[in-house]
């Protein structure tokens, strides 16, 4: 296991540690989903690192940060989607694969509510297909399977605990409590070593979802245009930097050895509920515009109106902690953006 402690500084060099760079080595590593925000950065950590690694691409996405940074150039790579049950098995078997983040999904809650047999295809079926392949690969020592915070649903108890019933009620909600639980299935009756995560909202440079408030508010700012948030701005959520998730998944697969966590879901969170009005005004603060005010059209349907969680089981099972704060998470998040405006 990576000992959590205090790092100095921020960027991806600090996820690289000699101890990880010898778990890593060579490690036959599939990342399905790797174009997008979070699987992009776990890729390029992976190859830093060493890993073998295959990256399941569905979409040409030529703004990805996976091709913007080059290391789609440094990978394996496999076209096709995870609906694809003998596609799955195929990448299983032909890359003799020993590891697989599992983090391909639809995962846009406004898309999940206009359409919802899609998101239902890509985020069950396709959990399903992952998980059936390689428990028919023999050679197969962890599966990490990407679940939400949105699986836990509405509740009236917060902040969410790994022991909170999976409740999801709306479409995309309900898409992640059924792959969360197909993943725990398959960990249960067939012993498969599969464990689960549950993050907070996510942000980081490389997601082009602008509906999105971190990325949506970043390019109005970066632009001077005036941000619009289409809740009432109540609403409370719980941001985690996108190379804090990076971190947590690879120190969560470097404890699953010999079928240790087999079965377990842990939150990965800061800890620390934001308003959209607030995390909006964090961004502005930091912003070449720290003056603009926000349009609150009070129009989201189908949201849940508080959802933060309780990280402390993964302190103490497996020593995580963010190693970012929201400040500076934030800042290098803009510093992409303000790039990829400009250029």
């Amino acid at each position: 296991m990576v000992h959590r402690g205090t790092v100095e500084g921020v960027g991806m060099s600090a996820l690289i540690t000699a101890e990880r760079q010898s778990f890593w080595q060579d490690r036959p590593t599939l990342v399905t989903g790797a174009t997008g925000l979070l699987g992009a950065w776990l890729t390029r950590t992976l190859i830093d690192l060493g890993a073998d690694v295959v990256a399941l691409i569905r979409d040409n996405v030529p703004h990805s940060e996976l091709v913007r940074s080059g290391t789609v150039h440094e990978v394996k790579s496999v076209t096709g989607s995870v609906t694809d049950l003998d596609l799955m098995c195929r990448v299983f078997s032909d890359y003799e694969i020993d590891t697989c983040f599992h983090l391909a999904a639809q995962t846009q809650v406004g898309i999940a509510n206009r359409m919802p047999v899609p998101t239902f295809e890509s985020n069950i079926r396709g959990t399903w297909n992952v998980l059936e392949a390689a428990r028919l690969w023999p050679e197969t020592n962890r599966v990490i399977v990407a679940s939400s915070d949105k699986a836990y649903g509405d509740q009236a108890e917060l902040p969410y605990n790994e022991h909170t019933p999976l409740e999801g009620r709306h479409p995309y909600d309900v898409s992640k409590s059924c792959a969360d639980l197909i993943a725990q299935s398959y960990a249960h009756t067939f012993d498969l070593p599969v464990a689960v995560t549950r993050c907070g909202n996510m942000f980081g440079g490389g997601d082009l979802n602008w509906n999105r408030i971190v990325p949506g508010v970043m390019r109005w700012a970066i632009r001077g245009e005036q941000p619009v948030i289409r809740s009432d701005g109540t609403l409370r959520r719980d941001y985690i930097y996108v190379l804090d998730v990076v971190d947590a998944y690879l120190t969560l697969a470097e404890a699953m050895v010999d079928g240790a966590y087999t079965g377990a879901a842990y939150n990965f969170g800061l800890n620390r509920p934001l308003s959209v009005m607030e995390i909006t005004q964090h961004i502005l603060a930091i912003s070449p515009h720290p003056t603009l005010e926000p349009m609150v059209l009070g129009e989201a349907k189908n949201e849940i109106k508080d959802q933060y969680l309780d990280s402390s089981r993964a302190a103490a099972d497996l020593d995580w902690a963010p190693v970012y704060s929201l400040e500076e998470g934030l800042k290098e998040t803009l510093a992409w953006y303000t790039t990829y405006l400009n250029t």
